[in-house]
């Protein structure tokens, strides 16, 4: 499944490593741009799409206050294509078949 909001979320996140994140913040936010970036360069059949989606959705909810106003403003657009992808929003109902 090829979806340009998987490859969004990924930058979203990336951009987040070039910023002064609280360390409480930075674990949740590399492994959630870990499994970003490995799904924007493997693509996968929606049904891993939404599994791994909803990881990030749970990483990022965990990862608490950045403390970078910046980085906040990626970390709300990343979840908000995660929590789209994890919905299977946009998905072809055909594709599972």
């Amino acid at each position: 499944m090829s979806d340009d909001r998987v490859e969004a979320m990924h930058e979203h996140l990336a951009a987040t490593a070039e910023r002064p994140v609280a360390r409480s913040a930075s674990a949740h936010l590399g492994e959630a741009e870990a499994v970003a970036r490995d799904l924007a360069q493997r693509p996968a059949d929606p049904a891993t799409v939404r599994e791994r989606a909803g990881h990030v959705v749970r990483l990022l909810r965990e990862a608490g206050d950045t403390e970078d106003a910046v980085a906040d403003e990626h970390v709300a657009a990343a979840l908000a294509l995660a929590e789209a992808l994890a919905a299977g929003d946009g998905d072809d109902p055909r594709a599972d078949e």
